[in-house]
């Protein structure tokens, strides 16, 4: 890596949230600005993060379903899943960081919030130097007649961020923290309470997948997976070999191979 660069040459826009917003508008602020997690403020004060996965489970609670999503606010769900750093640091300090947290705060010398760096910036700049195959990981992967609620359990006991979603065998579609935040914020807006737990364990992952999933072959080179991940702003690509999928690539492991 190069001495000459600093944090301030990838650092980007942070993207904030109040703490006393509803989760709602978290979301959307996720899904318009693409990005996960969000920085939480409270009086210009940054307090924590607020992800989709942590909204996930908030919506996705029994304990919540009588409550409206546009009730529950983001102070419910922050994490402190960040650390901080300064403009004019070395650059090489953000790999470890990013290894150990999803986002990087940055603070200017008055510790007034600056930016943000992510896994995304960095892979702007750096790349692994290593073979595809060194940088794939084991698919975890869910039937599409599966339902929600075991997808849900699955996530969170065993840590899952994402399932590929197949059918006959067929890579079909892919479904993540983000999908699962979505599905139950329109389903608790759309459905009467009294009748969520029965609707709900009806619901299948074919239901809330998104599809098609963009895939890249186990022959093409790691920069064109980057590339693709870049250019299209998505943290997960299936890779196949023929017509049998042989793993992910995503960007925590990106970074693990920097």
């Amino acid at each position: 890596m190069s001495d000459e660069l600093f944090i301030r040459d990838v650092m980007s826009r942070p993207v904030t949230i109040s703490k006393s917003a509803v989760i709602t508008e978290a979301l959307d602020k996720m899904l318009d600005e693409g990005i996960d997690p969000l920085i939480v403020l409270n009086n210009n004060t940054v307090v924590g993060t607020v992800s989709r996965m942590s909204m996930a489970e908030k919506l996705g609670t029994r304990r919540n379903s009588a409550i409206s999503p546009n009730s529950i606010h983001v102070a419910n769900t922050v994490e402190e899943d960040f650390t901080t750093v300064y403009p004019d640091q070395d650059i090489e300090i953000l790999i470890p960081l990013l290894q150990a947290y999803k986002m990087v705060v940055v603070y200017d010398d008055d510790h007034r919030l600056i930016g943000k760096v992510t896994a995304q910036d960095l892979l702007r700049r750096y790349r692994p130097e290593v073979p595809l195959v060194e940088v794939m990981e084991k698919a975890c992967t869910i039937d599409t007649e599966e339902r929600v609620v075991h997808l849900r359990r699955r996530m969170i006991d065993d840590t899952i961020l994402r399932f590929i979603v197949t059918e006959h065998e067929q890579v079909v579609g892919i479904v993540t923290e983000t999908d699962v935040a979505v599905a139950m914020r329109n389903f608790r807006e759309v459905v009467d309470d009294k009748h969520q737990d029965h609707r709900i364990r009806n619901l299948l992952v074919k239901d809330i997948m998104s599809s098609p999933v963009m895939s890249m072959d186990a022959g093409c080179s790691l920069d064109d997976v980057i590339d693709l991940m870049i250019a299209k702003n998505i943290s997960t690509v299936p890779v196949t070999a023929g017509d049998r999928l042989a793993g992910i690539i995503t960007r925590e492991s990106l970074i693990r191979a920097l």
